[in-house]
């Protein structure tokens, strides 16, 4: 990973950079040098999924980049491919990028808005006697290709007249011959060390409606032909893209050469591999389609409906992106880090809140039976403006189960028989007996005294316990559901043919009956919050008046982290 550091305003830019990579060394020199007078970048996705948190990488680098270069970001859909693309995807993928904090004014662009002139430029070729229609089958082309180290050899198609290239072209789009049948190739050198300068394929023959263009067309472009021409007609400067893309750069050259048309500059550079996770697309495509998760927003999907569902914040995901930079060596990113993004910014953010998700009733025999004092709870200690809120205590309260064991280990803080703690914002309790269930043995209840002088806020509350717990009223207490997700994989690199045995069988524990304080009862979906203790919690879209589901967004601290030590 290459360094980030602050940079003063630079003279030739007019910009103050906060971060510095390759990157942005080259477009730097591009205007220092006057090769290009502006930055001007696009994101282009398919339309073939939702978008992951790799995407999310790509999108605050390009649309980011532009920004802090004063230039402008397209947005672009790479829809060539109809029998893959839906338009659901393409709203998806809209409404994630504005999420994210970035928008493409009036640049909205697809491929298909460029068929007919990348047709145009196909026959520009063909006159050219730079491109042919071949017969060949796809295995027969693979064939003719060669392999890394035994050239290709040529198609016995290759040398077609112009005129009969022209005729057969002009044929395929009428819809003239079957799928399959025929391809248009570039005519480029089948002797060529670069596997992808070896006669490419630029259209082929697929009879599909696509969801823009209906019936228009039977022919599609190839992503390699459709790509250096599209961001050439939209004058982008600097085509970001991943370093799978690095060894397909001659042929996009070579394409914008032979046209003679406006010459981007493709800039590679490593695409985020994340640690309990799969980035492939297909591979979460099957996720979805085998119901092995909930769908595209699932929680524990890494795609950015899913985070964004799981409660975690676009700003988390910006300075996930900053914190990792820019490489152009591929590196796996540990799925903490992204965790630890999300933990700092909703420390700063997120309400506090008492929550039981495992209640256990506990009554305090000493408080007034109908009494109900209004407590003072501190909103975020990290942020004084979010102020206080008042939460109601009573005789009868709801603890977390574990908070409590009848036969404690030494170093155990918190309640046990004849054992004080304090409760949150509230006064030290001592417990004084224990109920079960005669049937089961199950402690069902617990019995305490308190001391009235300890109330939070008062001289005598400075007296030392070593445990505090929180609490919620029992008479006061809201009903709601938690769903508790964990990473979705239980192992770092869930790879190879066998990769769905890696699924985590504990990535979801749905937890009913929690006790929640009143004060959450009017919580909106999205809405997060720290249930103290436990970690961040967010309101499900599920949710409803009546009904809360909280979903957790995050621990309050790495608890895999103890894990792998073990």
């Amino acid at each position: 990973m290459e360094d980030n550091k602050s940079q003063g305003t630079e003279p030739e830019t007019g910009k103050t950079p906060e971060k510095r990579n390759f990157i942005r060394e080259i477009i730097d020199e591009d205007l220092k040098s006057g090769k290009y007078e502006t930055v001007h970048t696009r994101f282009p996705p398919e339309p073939n999924g939702y978008l992951h948190i790799g995407h999310a990488k790509s999108i605050c680098l390009n649309f980011g980049t532009a920004k802090d270069y004063k230039g402008v970001c397209n947005l672009r859909f790479d829809d060539t491919n109809p029998t893959k693309e839906d338009i659901e995807y393409v709203e998806s993928i809209q409404e994630n990028i504005r999420w994210l904090g970035f928008d493409w004014d009036n640049r909205l662009y697809y491929a298909s808005d460029y068929f007919e002139k990348l047709y145009e430029y196909a026959i520009i070729l063909i006159r050219k006697g730079k491109a042919y229609v071949d017969d060949l089958n796809a295995e027969e082309i693979r064939h003719h290709r060669g392999t890394l180290t035994e050239p290709g050899k040529d198609s016995p198609y290759r040398n077609r007249t112009v005129e009969e290239n022209l005729d057969l072209f002009e044929r395929m789009r009428k819809g003239e011959f079957p799928d399959g049948s025929k391809t248009l190739r570039a005519k480029v050198d089948m002797s060529s060390p670069n596997i992808n300068m070896r006669d490419p394929v630029m259209y082929r023959i697929l009879h599909a409606t696509h969801h823009r263009t209906a019936d228009k067309w039977c022919i599609y472009p190839m992503y390699d032909w459709a790509h250096g021409q599209s961001d050439s007609m939209e004058g982008i400067t600097h085509s970001i893209c991943t370093l799978e893309f690095e060894d397909h750069r001659p042929l996009y050259n070579w394409f914008v050469e032979q046209l003679g048309i406006f010459h981007p500059r493709q800039i590679e550079f490593a695409r985020l591999n994340l640690t309990y996770t799969v980035m492939s697309k297909r591979r979460l495509l099957q996720l979805v389609q085998e119901n092995l998760v909930g769908g595209w927003d699932d929680p524990r999907m890494p795609t950015i409906s899913g985070l964004r569902r799981r409660g975690y914040t676009p700003e988390s995901i910006r300075l996930f992106a900053d914190r990792i930079g820019v490489s152009k060596a591929d590196s796996v990113i540990d799925v903490s880090v992204l965790e630890d993004c999300l933990r700092s910014d909703l420390n700063k953010r997120a309400q506090r809140v008492m929550a039981v998700l495992h209640p256990l009733k506990l009554v305090i025999e000493n408080y007034p039976d109908r009494q109900v004092e209004e407590l003072e709870a501190v909103n975020n200690p990290e942020d004084e403006s979010m102020g206080t809120r008042k939460i109601p205590f009573s005789k009868v309260l709801y603890i977390e189960r574990e908070d409590f064991m009848e036969n404690p280990p030494k170093k155990y803080f918190r309640l046990s028989p004849g054992a004080e703690v304090r409760l949150r914002y509230a006064y030290i309790i001592k417990c004084t007996g224990v109920v079960k269930d005669p049937k089961m043995g199950e402690i069902v209840e617990l019995h305490c005294t308190y001391d009235p002088e300890t109330k939070s806020g008062s001289p005598a509350s400075q007296r030392k316990v070593k445990g505090t717990i929180h609490w919620v009223s029992a008479q006061h207490a809201v009903d709601a559901e938690a769903r508790v997700y964990d990473r979705l994989f239980n192992v770092p690199d869930p790879g190879g043919d066998n990769w769905k045995e890696s699924l985590n069988p504990s990535s979801l524990e749905v937890v009913k009956g929690c006790k929640v304080e009143p004060g959450l009862a009017a919580a909106k979906a999205q809405d997060r919050f720290q249930f103290e203790r436990l970690g961040y919690y967010c309101v499900d879209n599920d949710s409803k008046p009546g009904n809360l589901v909280f979903n957790r967004t995050v621990t309050l601290r790495d608890t895999w982290a103890k894990i792998n030590k073990g």
